[in-house]
C-alpha cells in the first residue's frame, strides 16, 4: 500500500517524508482544491528531499474546462516540471458537457512522458464513473484520484470499491478526500485500494510578534492571518503505521 500526502509547502514535503509517506502531491492554494505550485518552491523541495513528488498542473481554481491560453500554460508547466525532476504530474481536463476531453488530455499525457500521470478529481465531476474510468484506461493514464463521484470517500465508498474492481491491474484507483486516521482502516476494508491520497495538516503559530489584526491579505472568507498550515509529521506516521497493518 502506498500513501500519498497532499500538501502545499516545502516544509510539508519534508514533514511527509519524515512521517514515512511514499509520495507527495505538491500543490499551491489547497483552499481552491489545489493549483500549480511555483517552480522555485518545487526545486527547493527537490533539493532537500528524495521522496517521490507529484505536481499539480491546474492553472486556476473552479471548473476543469480551460481556455486555449490556460491550456498553453498547462503544457508549459508540464515541460518545466519534467525538466526540474518531477516524478509525476496531476491534471484533468473536461468538456463543457462534463466528459473527459480526449484530445487535450492525450496531448498532455504525451508531453508528460516519461513521468507518470495522475488524473485528478475532475473525474468526480463526470456523469458516469464506469465509462470515465474506461476512457482514462484507454488514454494510458497511470493513476486516478477520486472520491467516488461524491463529496468525500465515505459517501463514495461503494463506487470506489466498484471502480477498484473494474480497474484491476489496468490503472491505479487512488481514493482521496476525507480520509482520516479514524476512518482509514474501515475505508480500506471496503475498498481495498493499492494507494490512498491523504491531507493531514497541522497548525504552526506565526513568528510575528507585531500583529495588526484589522488588516487582511485575503477576501472575506479567509484563513487566520497568523496561523500557518503545514503537514503534521505525527499524523502522517499514524496513517503509515495503520497502512502497514492492513
Amino acid at each position: 500500500m502506498n500513501i500519498e500526502i497532499c500538501l502545499e509547502s516545502i516544509e510539508s514535503v519534508l514533514a511527509a517524508e519524515k512521517g514515512g509517506a511514499d509520495r507527495v502531491e505538491f500543490c499551491a492554494d489547497l483552499f481552491e482544491g489545489g493549483t500549480t505550485p511555483s517552480l522555485g518552491a518545487f526545486k527547493v523541495a527537490r533539493q532537500h528531499s528524495t521522496i517521490k513528488m507529484s505536481v499539480m498542473i491546474r492553472p486556476r481554481g473552479g471548473d476543469f474546462c480551460y481556455s486555449s491560453l490556460e491550456f498553453e500554460a498547462m503544457k508549459e508547466d508540464i515541460r518545466l516540471f519534467r525538466e526540474a525532476g518531477a516524478d509525476c504530474v496531476v491534471f484533468g481536463i473536461l468538456t463543457p458537457e462534463g466528459e473527459i476531453d480526449l484530445e487535450r488530455n492525450k496531448e498532455l499525457i504525451e508531453l508528460a512522458r516519461p513521468m507518470e500521470v495522475t488524473f485528478h478529481r475532475a473525474f468526480d465531476m463526470t456523469p458516469n464513473a464506469q465509462a470515465s474510468l474506461e476512457t482514462l484506461i484507454g488514454l494510458g493514464v497511470d493513476r486516478l484520484l477520486t472520491s467516488g463521484l461524491e463529496a468525500t470517500v465515505i459517501e463514495g465508498i461503494e463506487t470506489l470499491a466498484a471502480l477498484v474492481r473494474q480497474a484491476g491491474d489496468r490503472i491505479i484507483v487512488m481514493p482521496g478526500c476525507g480520509i482520516t486516521e479514524r476512518n482509514f482502516a474501515y475505508l480500506d476494508s471496503k475498498v481495498k485500494a493499492k494507494e490512498y491520497h491523504v491531507f493531514l495538516p497541522g497548525t504552526t503559530e506565526s513568528r510575528m510578534t507585531y500583529r495588526p489584526e484589522h488588516i487582511y491579505m485575503g477576501g472575506m472568507l479567509r484563513q487566520a492571518e497568523f496561523s500557518i498550515s503545514h503537514t503534521d509529521t505525527d499524523r502522517v506516521g499514524t496513517i503509515t503505521r495503520i497502512g502497514g497493518t492492513l
